[in-house]
């Protein structure tokens, strides 16, 4: 390998790390990514490609969500990326849900939201079953991107208009800012950003310790309605308004939470809430369940499929369909925290998203690591 010097090394090529590197292209600096699969092959193609704001916990998480979907605007455009669609119609069928609903739009969070009669939510999702709602939460603020081509159209653009250096199978042993040891040799550079995804064993396994993170597994599907469906929005369900915090938090959630532990506990047992989505070949992806362990099993449980379907079922009519791929995907977790920034000395940072908001939130954060490095 050609020794070449660079202001920045972000290791890992997610979200994460391509939001890192581009913040800090913007301020001109020289950037290598090093990353040991070829593709982007972890949580950040794994998931719903679903910019999410509307729900994100308050303060940080939510602040961090609404700067991330400002820059995603200004990626999507300049990358090329299709915006499949926009917005979320966060269903409720129980008095419970109504009420958090009526919470959250009295919130900060809820300024640019509206309540929407089953009737006008039907307008914006024409799949939804009215007679299986009371209301719904209208936000317009999210839009939905298909993560297995944007991660890499994200890094093609970075590469190409911005000078950026890839290191495609490349794994990385050792990091001693300014030095990087890698499968292919040593890489210098000024300043070093670890992204690991979920991987906490490989590099500063001890520091990530500390913060006793542990992995979350998910079930997903790719659902292809045998007749054309038209979704029009993202679509969630009473399930979403007890587990998101930005809901869930709310004083008025508790009661909801409750009533879903004694009705629905196998949904909750198995952490389900309901997000759909739609691709432009108009297959929906759907999920998801959270199960956490250090090292997820790899299997998936039909049982849990079946529990997502029928949540999916319960306010969707899309007619006969099949499910067309059905899939895993794995992210950091931890218990007291939404994120971690550690900096093992003045040079080097991990960063990592430690809850399923990565894609929602990385690029806001990606700001905030080059602004402390650099100012």
């Amino acid at each position: 390998m050609t020794q070449k010097s660079y202001d920045l090394a972000v290791v890992g090529a997610g979200i994460v790390g391509l939001a890192h590197t581009l913040a800090a292209v913007k301020r001109g600096k020289k950037v290598v990514v090093i990353e040991r699969d070829s593709v982007a092959n972890g949580a950040s193609i794994r998931n719903f490609g679903f910019v999410t704001v509307t729900g994100q916990q308050a303060g940080d998480c939510w602040k961090m969500a609404s700067r991330s979907r400002q820059i995603w605007g200004e990626v999507a455009q300049a990358a090329e990326i299709e915006l499949l669609h926009q917005g979320l119609t966060m269903t409720a069928r129980l008095p419970e849900s109504e009420a958090v609903i009526d919470a959250f739009l009295k919130t900060e969070m809820g300024a640019d939201c509206k309540l929407l009669t089953p009737e006008e939510a039907a307008h914006r999702v024409p799949s939804l079953r009215t007679d299986a709602i009371s209301c719904a939460l209208y936000s317009p603020l999210e839009v939905r991107v298909e993560s297995r081509d944007a991660l890499p159209q994200i890094a093609n653009w970075l590469e190409a208009m911005h000078g950026v250096d890839f290191l495609w199978q490349t794994s990385v042993n050792a990091v001693e800012t300014p030095k990087l040891e890698t499968s292919r040799g040593t890489v210098h550079a000024d300043s070093v950003v670890v992204c690991p995804g979920d991987d906490g064993t490989t590099l500063f396994s001890d520091r990530i310790a500390s913060y006793e993170v542990t992995r979350c597994k998910l079930q997903m599907l790719r659902v292809t309605p045998h007749q054309k469906a038209h979704l029009g929005t993202a679509v969630m369900s009473d399930l979403g308004l007890a587990r998101y915090l930005g809901y869930s938090e709310l004083p008025e959630a508790t009661a909801l939470k409750a009533r879903l532990d004694l009705e629905m506990s196998d949904y909750r047992d198995n952490g389900i809430h309901l997000i759909v989505v739609q691709s432009a070949d108009g297959s929906l992806v759907v999920g998801d369940s959270h199960h956490y362990d250090p090292t997820p099993d790899p299997f998936i449980d039909k049982t849990v499929n079946d529990l997502i379907l029928s949540e999916m079922n319960a306010i969707l009519d899309l007619g006969p369909y099949e499910v067309t791929e059905s899939w895993i995907g794995t992210y950091a977790s931890a218990p007291d925290r939404w994120r971690l920034t550690d900096a093992p000395d003045d040079a080097t940072r991990v960063v990592m998203v430690t809850a399923g908001c990565g894609a929602s939130t990385a690029f806001a954060i990606g700001e905030e690591t080059i602004t402390n490095l650099y100012t």
